[in-house]
Parts: C-alpha cells; sequence; structure tokens
C-alpha cells in the first residue's frame, strides 16, 4: 500500500468518510495474521488468496446483500 498505509488503516479512514461503507479484505496470509483488531471472518468479510473467482463472487454478494 502506498505510503505504509496498511490495509486496516485504510478501510478506517473510508468508514469514517462513509460508515455504511462495505469492506472486504483479502490477503496472501492467514486471517490470523492479517487480523489487527477487526473481526475477520473467513468467506463473509475475510478471503485469503488465492481464491476461485466464484469465492469472490459469493463474499461480494453476501456483503452487498447484508445489512450494516
Amino acid at each position: 500500500m502506498p505510503n505504509g498505509v496498511t490495509n486496516r488503516e485504510l478501510a478506517d479512514q473510508l468508514l469514517a468518510q462513509q460508515p455504511d461503507l462495505k469492506v472486504i479484505f483479502t490477503s496472501g496470509y492467514t486471517m490470523n495474521l492479517a487480523n489487527s483488531g477487526t473481526e475477520l471472518r473467513e468467506g463473509v468479510n475475510f478471503l485469503q488468496k488465492p481464491y476461485p473467482i466464484r469465492a469472490l463472487a459469493k463474499v461480494v454478494r453476501d456483503c452487498l446483500d447484508r445489512k450494516s
């Protein structure tokens, strides 16, 4: 990420501006290493790389359908 900003910091900045924003994290790291204080749940708001396109499509659809 540019300027040393972490994915969590970027998400926090964007959520401060738009609280209803839907965020999905993806990483080559395991969920435990990628988690920095945010509840990450595989297949809900976190995808571990590599992932099949169907898994991405399902997580995006579920995230969009989920009420905040």
